[in-house]
């Protein structure tokens, strides 16, 4: 099989749970809601009426990013990880480690890949961030298929570093 062939296989696939998909977009526009409600039926100061506002009308800006972020998936390929669309998050060469432990700062159900060089941050609510060298993957995800991932993905390490004889 040529190298081209190869990137395209799929590995394992990430997609957003409908239960979790449903809570990370609902409980922000909640949020939302009762602000703006706040506001209307009691409203407070002035000042305090243009803030309940504001952080509604970000909620709702939250709401909406995230039910864009977990309309697609993640696909693990020999080449790395990537977003459904197509935008390349962690190529398999620059994944150093995975780790998925308990006291590890991680999304829920998810897992973090430590890389060899930091890049763009980037967030994609509910299914990645990316801040430096780490990119945490999960939120809004099947936690099983999120550990089976990240063992795909420490297999294909561990089997890169491995020195051939």
């Amino acid at each position: 099989m040529n190298k081209r062939e190869d990137s395209g296989r799929v590995l394992a696939r990430l997609t957003p749970s409908p239960a979790r998909r449903a809570m990370t977009v609902g409980m922000p526009t909640v949020l939302a809601l009762l602000l703006i409600w706040i506001a209307v039926i009691s409203p407070p100061a002035p000042g305090w009426q243009v803030f309940l506002f504001a952080v509604a009308a970000g909620s709702l800006w939250l709401a909406r990013q995230a039910r864009r972020a977990t309309a697609r998936g993640l696909v693990l390929t020999p080449v790395g990880l990537r977003e459904d669309g197509g935008r390349m998050l962690a190529p398999i060469a620059e994944i150093e480690r995975v780790d998925r432990g308990a006291l590890a700062f991680k999304p829920s159900g998810g897992f973090v890949l430590h890389l060899a060089a930091p890049g763009t941050a980037g967030w994609a609510p509910g299914l990645w961030w990316r801040v430096g060298r780490r990119l945490g993957v999960g939120g809004a995800t099947n936690p099983m298929e999120g550990r089976a991932m990240a063992d795909i993905i420490a297999v294909r390490i561990a089997l890169r570093d491995t020195p051939r004889s």
